[in-house]
């Protein structure tokens, strides 16, 4: 029933590096919101490796029915119902556990997007809260590599309000 599912090549080639870092990350966590959980391959795959902490994934409305399946085939007691959430709205639908959690989210979305992203961090997470990011970055306007740079030109072809983010600007919010 797995190979039905939505699949990201992304997701699977990642996970792994992610996992180790998260587990770092997140020892003394108790919950995760997951922002822009996709096809859930990250949510499943973390949820069933920390299975000490609570897994939230969220999707925008429209691409709920994406994220559903491979979340609902999983069984896994600690990953939570997928919800939709636009991180654009206020308030949040959803309460904030101690740490929010996305992965290549932010080089899709709007500019306008992620500054709501902050802003909704600021008003509803918790004190003392973590925010883990994963994606590509830009630092000091310089492409990491020229795969990088491929990437951010098709990216910005399919939609002008997408593109790989300098660090400096995402670390200013």
């Amino acid at each position: 029933m797995m190979d039905e599912l939505p699949f990201s090549p992304a997701c699977e080639n990642n996970k792994g590096p992610i996992l180790e870092h998260l587990r770092e990350e997140l020892a003394g966590a108790r919950g995760v919101l997951e922002i822009g959980s996709g096809t859930g391959q990250h949510a499943v795959w973390f949820a069933g490796h920390l299975s000490r902490l609570t897994w939230q994934p969220t999707e925008l409305p429209q691409s709920l029915a994406t994220l559903r399946p491979r979340c609902s085939a999983s069984g896994l007691d600690n990953l939570l119902p997928p919800r939709a959430m636009d991180v654009c709205d206020t308030p949040w639908p959803l309460p904030v556990p101690d740490t929010v959690f996305t992965a290549n989210t932010l080089h899709i979305m709007p500019m306008s997007s992620v500054q709501a992203l902050f802003d909704g961090l600021r008003l509803h997470a918790p004190p003392g809260a973590r925010f883990v990011v994963y994606g590509p970055f830009n630092y000091a306007g310089q492409y990491t590599s020229a795969s990088n740079a491929q990437f951010d030109k098709s990216l910005r072809a399919r939609a002008a309000h997408s593109g790989i983010r300098d660090i400096e600007a995402i670390d200013r919010l």
